[in-house]
């Protein structure tokens, strides 16, 4: 069959064209099916949307994804590719072959699948779970697409949180200690997904967070480390695009996270890594025996690849630090460098630190770096490197004008402050987008509050978006106030 080829400009990331709906009868095509496309002696699969209003018959839309696509071209029913077999056999849970996965992660790469099949994907992942062999050869094969970092030093660090507590801003403490004990710590982060700031947010309220691998380098040979936005690099790609697809279904597979975690790190070199696990009750983990066998899954994995991985299983009940937001948090990352800031974050940042430490077997004293102000100067340098102020203070920071403070209604101890909720009223509020944005809490579990007194306090950069929080707030729990013998009950 032979259709004009005209472009259509939609935002699409897959390789989609636009049929009208009596072209696509007389082909033999439904919606998400593929159809070929003959031009210039080569060949072009198209993923089919169906629509009488926007292509007339006998013309074809073609989207900029599939590259510039004009004229009279010809037209066929394209097959499956393998890689939707092979899905359509995990749903049934049937274990998959090394070459199996790496045709999934292949196709997930030239983004040759339709969202509802790397949705399929994900579900089939999520429901029947991957098994070791399954999460070996998926790290692996992840790990071999995009590009991969090599460096001259035997020992490169690293660190990763699996996620799930707000404010738990650790990296931009631990990293300029690493790197002022004399370990490089290349550290690509993520943006925030779900949550209020990811450390790319958070960072970038002080410097550039996109740089080149070349750039990377540059930066960790003059200052030893660096924080920055993995998104602006091709590591482990294929990771980027199964979390889009993770998160409006808010799932995260066990064998699915710790290949992404993994392939990472192994594309950016990483030999020793430490991976917080935070576990309780709103944290993606929610008892310590599924934090154990977690970060023995981690272990057996980094092990397999070479790498020297490390599990600190921390408390993730509530939010670490008290600022959730890229600014607020920002405030506090600078103050706890200056020698101030929450304490949890401190001795949290220091506790992994020292554990990245012991398993470079690097003689380096955490505490002793950051309490010197050696961590602070390292700090300055990298923020220099990546052209930021340097001289910046926690107090140069200014959080979002418009707030609402949230009270006490009874005399009661805090029993417990809902991770999940800080993130989404957080970003009701307009964060990560709005950097001034975020939850300043008064609180922590454990305290007391008096009726009346201050829980938490919010900010906006919009009275709107404010509004829009305040909302949320007013029909949630986000903080548990308990009169001190129902905090008991609360407990046992």
């Amino acid at each position: 069959m032979q259709l004009v080829a005209e472009p259509i400009d939609i935002g699409t990331r897959s390789p989609t064209v636009i049929l009208n709906e009596s072209d696509a009868a007389e082909l033999g095509v439904h919606a998400l099916e593929r159809i070929q496309l003959r031009h210039d002696d080569r060949t072009t699969i198209g993923i089919v949307e169906l629509t009488d209003e926007l292509v007339s018959e006998g013309t074809l839309g073609v989207t900029r994804r599939l590259g510039h696509i004009e004229g009279t071209i010809d037209v066929s029913v394209a097959p499956q590719p393998n890689s939707v077999y092979y899905i359509r056999k995990k749903l049934n849970d049937i274990e998959l072959e090394r070459h199996e996965l790496g045709r999934i992660v292949r196709d997930i790469y030239e983004e040759r699948l339709a969202d509802v099949e790397l949705g399929a994907y994900v579900s089939a992942t999520y429901t029947n779970g991957l098994s070791m062999e399954e999460t070996l050869h998926l790290t692996e094969c992840m790990a071999d697409v995009g590009e991969s970092i090599t460096w001259d030093e035997s020992i490169i660090a690293d660190k990763h949180s699996i996620g799930g507590v707000a404010g738990n801003r650790v990296t931009p403490i631990l990293v300029p200690i690493v790197a002022a004990a004399g370990l490089k710590i290349p550290k690509t982060s993520s943006r925030a997904v779900t949550s209020a700031a990811g450390t790319a947010d958070t960072m970038e309220v002080l410097c550039d967070v996109e740089f080149s691998v070349e750039e990377i380098r540059d930066i960790v040979g003059e200052t030893g480390g660096c924080l920055v936005w993995g998104g602006a690099v091709n590591l482990s790609p294929v990771d980027d695009r199964i979390i889009r697809a993770e998160t409006p279904l808010s799932i995260d597979p066990r064998g699915q996270l710790i290949a992404s975690v993994l392939s990472k790190k192994k594309s950016a070199g990483s030999t020793h890594v430490v991976v917080d696990i935070p576990y309780g009750e709103g944290a993606k983990v929610e008892s310590l025996a599924e934090a154990r066998e977690l970060a023995e899954d981690f272990n057996r994995v980094g092990s397999h690849l070479g790498m020297a991985v490390e599990c600190a299983i921390t408390n993730g009940v509530a939010p670490v630090g008290r600022g959730v937001g890229p600014v607020l948090e920002a405030r506090e990352v600078l103050a706890t460098l200056a020698g101030g800031g929450p304490n949890d974050l401190r001795v949290k940042a220091i506790r992994l630190a020292d554990l990245l430490f012991e398993s470079a077997g690097v003689d380096a004293d955490a505490a002793e770096i950051l309490d010197s102000g050696t961590a602070r100067e390292t700090f300055r340098e990298i923020l220099a490197a990546q052209n930021g102020d340097p001289d910046v203070v926690a107090t140069d920071l200014v959080p979002g004008r418009h707030t609402h403070t949230a009270r006490a209604d009874r005399d009661g101890v805090i029993t417990h402050i809902n991770n999940r909720l800080v993130n989404e009223i957080a970003r009701r509020a307009g964060a990560p987008r709005d950097p001034a944005a975020g939850i300043e809490l008064h609180h922590r579990t454990g305290e007391m509050a008096a009726e009346g007194e201050s829980l938490f306090t919010i900010h906006a950069e919009s009275p709107d978006k404010l509004a829009d929080a305040v909302d949320l707030t007013e029909r949630v729990e986000m903080v548990r106030v308990r009169h001190p013998d129902e905090a008991l009950v609360d407990r046992v």
